[in-house]
C-alpha cells in the first residue's frame, strides 16, 4: 500500500491479515481498524478473504474524528478507539452480511451519511489546502498562506491537525506521488521528463524515493504489485485519480 490520507479498513477475511507501518508491525488486524494519514509505504501480507477499505479525506477527518491526525499518522488503531462503538458494529456487521460487491456503497452511504456530523468551521480552508496541493504537486503550502488569508504558523497547525504533517511533507509527498504512480500505471511513458520538470535532478527524485518508499522506485516496480496496480487503475477509472492524496475537491 502506498502513502496515503487516512483509511478505514473493514477485514471480512477469514485468514489473519497483516501489515508494518515503518518500524511498526501489526501481526493479525481486527475487523474493523484506521490507518493514520501514512508518510511510507506498507507492505501487507494476506492469504486471501475480502478487505473494503474507505478512504478519509482531511475534510472527512475534521468531522468524523476529534483526535488530530499528528497523533494517529503513520499507524493503526482500532477503530472503536476512534468512533463510536455502535456505529463500527453496525458498519462491520451490515458488510459482514452483504454480497461484498454491489451492495457496499449503499450501506456505507446510509452509515455514515446518517452519522454525518455538522459542517466543521476549517472545511474552508482545508479544502483551499487540498486545491492547491492536488493543482499541481508543485505548489509549496508554505508559500501559500498569503492566498488563503492566514499566518504561515496557524497554516501549519491546521496542517499537522488535520493532514498530520507539516506543509512541506505534504508537498514532497504530492509530488513524488505524482511522478510514481504514472511510473506504475503508464511505464512506457516519458517520465523522465516528469522528473527534470518537478525535480532538481534524478539524486533529488532518488532521494524522495527513498522516504516514501523505502527504496528506489525500480526496486519497487519489480515487486509483485499486481493487485496495487490493478487497484489503483481501477480507482483512477472511477474516480479520475488513482489514489486519495491526490484527489481534487471542487469549490
Amino acid at each position: 500500500m502506498l502513502p496515503s490520507w487516512a483509511m478505514i479498513w473493514v477485514v471480512l477475511a477469514e485468514d489473519p491479515i497483516s501489515v508494518s507501518v515503518g518500524n511498526r508491525r501489526y501481526g493479525e488486524l481486527s475487523s474493523a481498524i484506521l490507518y493514520g494519514v501514512t508518510s511510507s509505504a506498507m507492505p501487507v501480507r494476506s492469504n486471501g478473504g475480502v478487505t473494503i477499505a474507505i478512504d478519509i479525506s482531511p475534510l472527512g477527518w475534521a468531522r468524523f474524528f476529534k483526535q488530530s491526525a499528528e497523533t494517529l499518522r503513520d499507524r493503526i488503531t482500532p477503530l472503536k478507539e476512534v468512533l463510536p462503538p455502535s456505529l463500527v458494529n453496525e458498519l462491520v456487521n451490515r458488510l459482514y452480511h452483504s454480497d461484498r460487491a454491489l451492495d457496499v456503497k449503499g450501506i456505507l452511504d446510509d452509515i455514515f451519511l446518517r452519522a454525518l456530523p455538522a459542517p466543521h468551521p476549517d472545511e474552508a480552508m482545508i479544502a483551499d489546502m487540498i486545491r492547491i496541493l492536488s493543482a499541481t504537486g508543485r505548489s509549496d503550502l508554505s508559500e501559500a498562506s498569503a492566498s488563503l488569508g492566514i499566518q504561515p504558523l496557524k497554516l501549519r497547525r491546521l496542517s499537522q491537525r488535520y493532514f498530520g504533517f507539516p506543509p512541506k511533507i505534504l508537498q514532497m509527498r504530492t509530488r513524488f506521488l505524482r511522478i510514481f504512480l504514472n511510473m506504475m500505471i503508464n511505464p512506457c511513458d516519458d517520465y523522465e521528463s516528469l522528473i527534470s520538470e518537478f525535480y532538481f535532478d534524478r539524486s533529488h527524485f532518488l532521494r524522495d524515493s527513498k522516504r516514501f518508499l523505502g527504496m528506489t522506485p525500480w526496486q519497487f516496480l519489480d515487486l509483485n504489485t499486481s493487485y496495487l496496480t490493478a487497484a489503483l487503475r481501477a480507482r483512477r477509472l472511477v474516480m479520475g485519480v488513482p489514489t486519495s492524496s491526490l484527489d481534487i475537491v471542487s469549490a
